[in-house]
């Protein structure tokens, strides 16, 4: 079975989208079978690898038109890692789209259909704390929480630590915070810094990768690839996914209570 993370912010610009995918490609580089699950209604995964409404099925053809979620699987250069996309929906039926999602069993039971033999779901969900996260939530293991090293978004932090508290308390006894992933961070930068300091010192389950702002996200996404599909020698940003792929590993077998690989290998 695999494991299920979902990420999750209150606030926009925070670098889930950004982080879900990278992350899932520096799991599947590890040769984990891996699915990146887009639910955000406005197709954001499709968006940063610079794709059309109209080019992929998904969700959204599972929820209209009876599709198998198999069907819709998109496949990658990868062969570990694949793509549930959004689907095919008019901006204005997204109201709809949300409500259908939080009201029906259909996100457990396409999770439970590509579940098989799978190590890692990633579900990416859109901004805020809405019917569509509540819902991610309510069906995933982990909640891992990206953290825009910025004031507004440090003050948005108890909102998602409350709702996950409450899902876990009401709907979810399994959910567990996986951890925060500080994102954008710029330790040379005074109001980022403070935020930084404020996180260690205030909150517990902080990872120790972080994230920092870098023009080379913006370079990727206007090509519409992950980072280390990027010509050219390996981005120093991109090895932090590789770094956050392995203590995102280390934590969860530390959790569930699975020997950890590496370390066990590094032993003998």
């Amino acid at each position: 079975m695999s494991h299920r993370i979902v990420l999750t912010s209150s606030k926009g610009g925070t670098g889930k989208t950004t982080t879900a995918l990278n992350l899932a490609v520096a799991l599947a580089e590890r040769g984990r079978n891996t699915i990146v699950v887009d639910l955000d209604p406005q197709g954001a995964i499709g968006l940063f690898l610079a794709k059309e409404d109209s080019d992929w099925g998904g969700l959204a053809e599972v929820m209209i038109s009876g599709a198998s979620p198999t069907e819709v699987l998109m496949s990658t250069s990868l062969p570990t890692l694949h793509i549930l996309p959004r689907g095919r929906i008019d901006p204005v039926d997204t109201c709809e789209y949300e409500l259908q999602l939080h009201r029906t069993e259909l996100l457990a039971k396409t999770l439970e259909e590509i579940d098989r033999e799978l190590d890692f779901i990633l579900i990416d969900t859109p901004s805020g704390l809405g019917p569509v996260t509540r819902a991610a939530l309510a069906v995933g293991h982990f909640a891992l929480l990206p953290l825009q090293a910025e004031p507004v978004a440090f003050r948005t932090m108890s909102q998602v630590l409350r709702v996950m508290d409450h899902v876990k308390r009401n709907e979810n006894p399994s959910l567990q915070l996986l951890g925060i992933l500080p994102t954008m961070v710029q330790l040379d930068n005074e109001p980022s810094l403070n935020v930084m300091s404020a996180v260690w010192s205030g909150f517990g389950g902080v990872l120790d990768t972080v994230i920092p702002r870098s023009d080379v996200f913006i370079e990727a996404s206007e090509i519409g690839i992950p980072l280390s599909f990027l010509g050219g020698q390996t981005r120093p940003e991109a090895r932090r996914f590789t770094l956050l792929s392995d203590e995102i590993e280390a934590r969860i077998n530390q959790m569930t209570g699975v020997e950890d690989d590496n370390e066990h290998r590094r032993l003998v």
